[in-house]
């Protein structure tokens, strides 16, 4: 029987790398700049304004909504990354790394910082955790006892 690829802790950090430097992008570039990667939003909003939605609060929902997708692969990839570093740790950091961002974000002159948006990364950080750790036990919960770890009848 084939063996089944496993990623392993230094695996998932290995892909948390180009995710970081993806991150790091987005909400670092001049607005101009990365709007050309995020302007699916501005799209959407005229999309919905078209069919009567007032687009400035959809846009201001679909931001949200965008900042809480883009980080639910950080919390996905650190709780896979990090295994022992727990649930609200691993949320933790994704709360310290959104406020870093803001606080840098008030440095660059076309972007904007907002609480709603540490909010919103914070939900998708504490998503992927979650989603990481349904996937974990669904796994745990499926695959075969290891008789090495049942107790001697």
């Amino acid at each position: 029987m084939p063996r089944r690829f496993r990623f392993t802790p230094v695996g998932w950090r290995v892909l948390l790398l180009p995710y970081l430097v993806a991150l790091a992008l987005i909400v670092f570039l001049p607005a101009r700049e990365a709007g050309r990667v995020t302007g699916i939003v501005g799209w959407a909003a005229d999309v919905l304004a078209s069919v009567g939605v007032p687009r400035e609060p959809a846009a201001t929902a679909l931001e949200f909504g965008a900042n809480i997708v883009l980080f639910v692969p950080f919390g996905a990839l650190l709780a896979l990354a990090w295994p022992r570093l727990g649930a609200w740790s691993t949320i933790g950091i994704g709360a310290a790394l959104s406020v870093v961002i803001e606080l840098v974000q008030l440095g660059i002159p076309s972007r904007v910082s907002a609480v709603s948006d540490v909010v919103a990364n914070t939900t998708g950080t504490a998503i992927g955790v979650l989603l990481v750790t349904l996937w974990v036990q669904r796994r745990q919960s499926a695959a075969p006892p290891d008789p090495a770890r049942s107790p001697a009848a």
